[in-house]
């Protein structure tokens, strides 16, 4: 069986945890002396509450100043107690009680002054991101807080729409969306309300690879059809099975069939943790073709939804601009328009409690709980895929019952006819946890074989 859809664990964790911490230890010393973190730094919650308490003070207050124009307030006191005496020490709740509004995109310059402070923050952090997390030099990538993953990838390819139109003269149906199956919807959502076509490109079952002779025979229909841009999307970790994309047999036959193209790399689950594993780093921006990223922070950096992080290249979020948005100062680039300053707040503090070693340390730990919980699994004989690089393990449908999805959660990859069940090893996911399921997978492989004898 495949490597990757059948892998085991030389290192069990229950039994060899002071040889595990040692391993911990020199491999995090080898880490920690190669990263170089530029902007993201680990800082106090008292350095974290002076930086927030000063962004809200630069910010229009409500409370003091006769701003008259804005269609906007303070959360309703009636409904959220301001007088709290625990607001004082809390930045991210009182950034939500104030309710800054950062509309528009920072990084490009002019934004709305009434919400300057806050804005700054949310600047840095996108800076971040692009630098320290997906290899990026300082000062090449614009961004924002998007709503979410979906969000943020519908973001790219209305630019990269926008781009081939103005700079190409293309029309609609000459641009397709290309992706894998294994993609996450949001693809079809931008397929449909942005009226380009779509292209998804087969995997194979056990590698969740592409397949190379489907998108061969994809490309060559879609140039047929007069198809001649093409928007690109690489996985950094899919939602279903926490697979990665390997770039280059799209570049190759893009380059082959004559495709104008740009690259997105749609890294809402992986963002925040593929980047920090032993494992190839081209998805990210110091690949020369990758023009833009989609960060999730709600799903790995355990932040508030609303927490999607849209990163870009400079020179590009401009054709996205709607100029109709006049009275909005700097204009707006975003698909969403009016958001909340809390949400920027908010993974800025996530990021900077933690900083980038202990980010570092964090994602090692899942890597080798996720190693053991596989390593459980090939001992019972139980089929499953799971990415080297990922924390998600996709278990086949044949050995889960729906008793049993039902009792641990396990989410299907279809909830009308499942073939897989996905077990995500988050940091709540102990080893205590998981050997419930381990058991009750013991027992069911038992009867099943009783039946069968």
């Amino acid at each position: 069986m495949d490597d990757r859809h059948h892998r085991s664990s030389s290192q069990n964790l229950k039994t060899d945890i002071p040889q595990f911490s040692l391993h911990l230890s020199a491999v995090l010393l080898v880490k920690t002396t190669s990263m170089k973190a530029r902007i993201w730094k680990k800082r106090s919650l008292e350095e974290m509450k002076a930086r927030v308490f000063s962004a809200l003070e630069q910010n229009v207050n409500y409370h003091e100043s006769s701003i008259l124009g804005v269609p906007a307030s303070y959360l309703d006191d009636k409904v959220f107690n301001q007088d709290a005496s625990f607001v004082k020490d809390a930045p991210w709740i009182s950034t939500l009680i104030q309710n800054p509004n950062h509309i528009g995109c920072h990084t490009l310059g002019k934004s709305e002054s009434f919400f300057k402070g806050t804005q700054e923050i949310e600047k840095e952090l996108i800076e971040m991101c692009a630098v320290d997390i997906l290899g990026a030099e300082v000062g090449t990538c614009d961004g924002y807080v998007a709503s979410g993953g979906t969000e943020a990838n519908m973001q790219a390819i209305w630019v990269y729409r926008n781009y081939f139109i103005a700079e190409f003269g293309a029309r609609k149906d000459e641009i397709m969306i290309l992706c894998t199956e294994d993609s996450h919807y949001s693809m079809n959502k931008a397929s449909n309300i942005l009226g380009v076509n779509i292209l998804k490109v087969k995997v194979d079952e056990k590698t969740r690879e592409v397949n190379q002779s489907d998108l061969t025979e994809g490309l060559h229909e879609a140039k047929q059809n007069g198809k001649k841009y093409a928007i690109l999307v690489g996985n950094m970790m899919t939602t279903m099975f926490g697979s990665v994309d390997d770039l280059s047999p799209f570049l190759s036959e893009l380059k082959s069939f004559d495709f104008k193209y740009k690259v997105h790399i749609d890294g809402a689950y992986g963002g925040f943790y593929h980047p920090f594993t032993e494992g190839d780093k081209q998805l990210n921006f110091s690949h020369p073709e990758v023009s833009s990223v989609t960060l999730d922070a709600h799903k790995m950096a355990r932040a508030p939804y609303g927490t999607g992080i849209f990163l870009m290249r400079k020179g590009l979020i401009q054709y996205a601009n709607t100029q109709e948005a006049s009275y909005v100062e700097g204009e707006d680039y975003t698909l969403i328009g009016s958001r909340s300053g809390a949400n920027a707040v908010a993974v800025w503090m996530i990021l900077s409690q933690t900083g980038p070693y202990g980010w570092q340390e964090k994602v090692f730990i899942l890597q080798k709980r996720t190693a053991w919980f596989c390593a459980e699994l090939d001992t019972l004989g139980v089929d499953y895929f799971r990415h080297p690089d990922s924390n998600i393990v996709t278990i086949d449908a044949h050995f889960v019952n729906q008793e049993l999805a039902k009792k641990y959660g396990l989410v299907p990859d279809n909830h009308h006819s499942p073939r897989w069940f996905k077990v995500v090893i988050m940091e709540h996911v102990t080893l205590e946890r998981l050997e419930p399921l381990l058991e009750d997978l013991k027992s069911t492989l038992r009867v099943e074989e009783a039946l069968e004898s």
